[in-house]
């Protein structure tokens, strides 16, 4: 399965506007940050706001900003408004979709290997919260800093 810029474009800018918090960025920010069109992200941004992922803000201070909290947004939730679907093959007995026939059907011993694959992407993408995505950026950033967390993950700034 290979993801489309689509998919990898407008996970990059969710990050971004997670790593923002409650604060509204515009596309410009994000798009210079993350090295993407404007007009590009802003299709992507479209998408993502009339699926309910990010709201958008206008006037002077506006921008776009997350619908729900981080925690609250999977990864695979971002990736199937983005590219429609992740399935790695499309099986029309896997589907449900009676209106595809495959020749195959009455005999088909793949479509348990095809489930298989297609479960196992759903349950990574599914599992992974965009929360994840942003703690594994900013580990590092407070390893750089010199920063300390002690046993309960509480960080030392001194």
């Amino acid at each position: 399965m290979k993801l489309s810029t689509r998919a990898r474009y407008g996970l990059r800018a969710m990050i971004d506007l997670a790593d923002h918090g409650e604060e509204a960025v515009s596309i410009q920010s994000i798009a210079q940050r993350q090295r993407i069109s404007d007009s590009y992200l802003e299709q992507l941004m479209g998408k993502l706001r009339r699926a309910g992922l990010v709201t958008s803000l206008r006037g002077v201070t506006g921008g776009y900003r997350l619908a729900r909290d981080a925690q609250e947004i999977s990864v695979g939730e971002i990736l199937r408004v983005l590219e429609g679907g992740l399935d790695a093959v499309e099986c029309p007995e896997l589907t449900g979709k009676t209106q595809a026939v495959c020749s195959f059907s009455d005999g088909c011993v793949s479509k348990i290997v095809w489930k298989r694959i297609n479960d196992g992407i759903h349950q990574a993408v599914d599992t992974f919260m965009l929360s994840d995505l942003l703690s594994s950026i900013q580990e590092p950033e407070r390893k750089a800093s010199g920063s300390k967390e002690d046993k309960n993950g509480q960080t030392d700034l001194s």
